[in-house]
């Protein structure tokens, strides 16, 4: 089985340690809402999202993969906690791999669509705004620092 194979099907069972696993030690990682995280961080990132989201659900598709790299399509539906609605993000993660783990890891989505769902109203007129990412990245790192704090190193 494929490493992006084995990390997906371990965010499907909710399997942070298999996910955490998969991350070179020096692994970096970035999306709209988590950017520039450092292996640390982004271990810490997947068991917050994975054990914090009880509706969670994904499903992907392996796009490509060679031994160097993978391109993954995953669907995240899920109830976004800070406003009790539903989502529904499509994202296209690029994985580069060394020493058969991944080494580089970024995820790209629609900020916008995702920003309508999560927030309503507020994603609807400033979810096309650098304010309003620029918000969500502060909040969301905030709640990463508060989690890597409480919880044991893993």
């Amino acid at each position: 089985m494929s490493l992006a194979h084995i990390f997906y099907t371990a965010f499907q069972n909710r399997d942070w340690k298999t996910m955490q696993d998969c991350y070179h030690d020096k692994a970096t990682f970035s999306d709209p809402a988590f950017p520039d995280l450092n292996s640390r961080e982004v271990k810490a990132m997947w068991k917050m999202l994975v054990t914090r989201g009880k509706d969670l659900t994904i499903k992907f598709e392996l796009i490509s993969e060679s031994e160097e790299t993978a391109s993954v399509k995953w669907i995240a539906d899920y109830t976004f906690s800070r406003s009790g609605r539903k989502v529904n993000n499509i994202i296209v993660a690029r994985m580069d791999f060394l020493d058969g783990k991944i080494l580089k890891h970024s995820d790209q989505f629609s900020f916008y669509r995702w920003s309508r769902q999560a927030l309503g109203l507020t994603g609807l007129l400033l979810g096309w705004t650098p304010f309003l990412q620029k918000k969500v990245q502060s909040t969301a790192r905030q709640q990463l620092v508060a989690f890597m704090e409480k919880e044991p190193k893993s």
